[in-house]
Parts: C-alpha cells; sequence; structure tokens
C-alpha cells in the first residue's frame, strides 16, 4: 500500500492513472477531500488535500513511490508505503498488474 495526499483532485487523478497504466499500482483509490495541518517553512498551514492509496505488489512499494514523487507537484510530497496482508488472490492480482 502506498499513501500520499494531493493539493487537488485532478493531480491525484493524473498520477493515478499513470500508476496503473504502467503496472506500477494494481489499483489507486482517490480518497474525499481531507483537512491537513502541518508546519511548513516556518508556518503553520491548513489545507484541503485529496488522499490518493494505491495498491501493489509486495515489494513494488518503494519503486511505485519514486515514480510517485516525479508525478507529484509538491517540492517534497509526503509519501508512506507499508506492506499490508489481503487474501491470496488479491496478492495474485495485484502481482499481476
Amino acid at each position: 500500500m502506498v499513501w500520499c495526499l494531493f493539493p487537488d483532485r485532478e493531480s491525484a487523478e493524473a498520477a493515478a492513472t499513470e500508476l496503473v497504466t504502467s503496472g506500477l499500482a494494481a489499483c489507486a483509490n482517490i480518497l474525499g477531500p481531507a483537512t491537513s495541518i502541518y508546519c511548513w517553512q516556518g508556518q503553520v498551514t491548513h489545507a484541503a488535500e485529496v488522499p490518493l492509496l494505491c495498491k501493489t505488489a509486495a515489494g513494488n512499494g518503494a519503486e511505485l513511490a519514486v515514480r510517485l514523487a516525479a508525478l507529484h507537484p509538491y517540492d517534497l510530497p509526503a509519501i508512506s508505503w507499508w506492506h499490508a496482508e489481503c487474501a491470496p488472490a488479491v496478492a495474485d492480482w495485484a502481482a499481476g498488474s
């Protein structure tokens, strides 16, 4: 699973489409708007952002994250990835993307 927030739905959808089309992600879920509160360049910032959650084959998280960072409009996108347990059939499907 790979997680990242985007500034708007359009940029999240463009990245998701590229990741699925390239085969790095088996699926990308664009979630509803989120309110993010964070410190950036010494200022506390409140921003509306759009979460993107990608499903990928085991071991592909780092590669997907590198590609996602290249597609992302932020200077420093906060990209996280982790291993998630799933049904064997789902793991096989993700590995075949």
